[in-house]
């Protein structure tokens, strides 16, 4: 049975995501579809590439993704189709891709295929739900598309930088209880540590400084800031049964500095 995934801005309040999975229904006659997430934040294709970066690999290969987040497009911005490592991508050309793949794909196809209907304004469903079944059926991204050598909008990768006695990284995303997700991977802290001490500083915040990541909340009290890797191998900002993002004004964005000691 092929998986087709769904992670959208289209929100839960309305018939939209509904619509979607009804053509679906419609032109497939078995199939499993998954929801990711219809909240991603309107437009917001940072959110979008984090979530879909972070759970994509735990679904078999073969996997149909389809992404409609800001999916209108343009001669500048167009729809493809996508297959890298081992699973299948559709979405529009507007930067989420290059934020999401850190590897080159083996294909990418501009989405030439014909809508189902006239109305330009809900590609996810005359377009991306198309081109989904199609792949779901077994067929070839080049009847649906022609080659593209490479995306032809690219976002600046957000690396941390980092240095013998520091990293600079910064808020990335902010989740559902208000943890602060930096792009500082464990790895990087790792190589960069070599088992010194440090103290990790929040932007401008300098009250707002932490001395050791833990990992577990309780480790310490309620209501005190702690730093922790998740299961992603992101470094955390997190309040012990609070929101780091709203008691301590945290934002995507601001500056996470990791200082070292000999």
């Amino acid at each position: 049975m092929p998986i087709i995934t769904l992670t959208t801005d289209l929100g839960n309040t309305d018939h939209y995501v509904s619509a979607v999975k009804a053509n679906i229904l419609r032109q497939l006659e078995s199939v499993n579809i998954i929801d990711i997430s219809h909240n991603i934040p309107t437009f917001n294709v940072l959110h979008a590439a984090f979530v879909i970066k972070n759970v994509y690999k735990d679904f078999p290969p073969g996997s149909i993704h389809i992404i409609g987040v800001n999916a209108e497009s343009n001669e500048k911005t167009p729809h493809i189709a996508v297959y890298a490592d081992e699973h299948f991508f559709i979405g529009t050309d507007n930067g989420l891709f290059s934020l999401l793949l850190d590897i080159k794909p083996d294909k990418i196809v501009h989405i030439t295929t014909s809508m189902d209907s006239d109305n330009e304004n809900f590609p996810i469903n005359d377009v991306f739900v198309k081109a989904a079944c199609h792949i779901a059926r077994g067929g070839t991204l080049e009847l649906i598309g022609s080659p593209a050598a490479d995306f032809m909008n690219k976002s600046s990768k957000l690396v941390p930088l980092h240095e013998r006695n520091s990293i600079r990284g910064s808020i990335v995303h902010i989740d559902h209880y208000g943890n602060a997700i930096t792009n500082i991977n464990q790895s990087i802290f790792n190589e960069v540590a070599k088992g010194r001490k440090y103290s990790i500083h929040l932007g401008n915040r300098e009250h707002y400084s932490l001395s050791s990541i833990k990992k577990k909340y309780n480790e310490v009290p309620l209501g005190d800031a702690l730093a922790m890797f998740i299961s992603t191998g992101n470094l955390t900002i997190s309040l012990n049964m609070g929101s780091a993002s709203s008691l301590m004004g945290l934002e995507i964005n601001d500056t996470v500095r990791i200082e070292f000691y000999d």
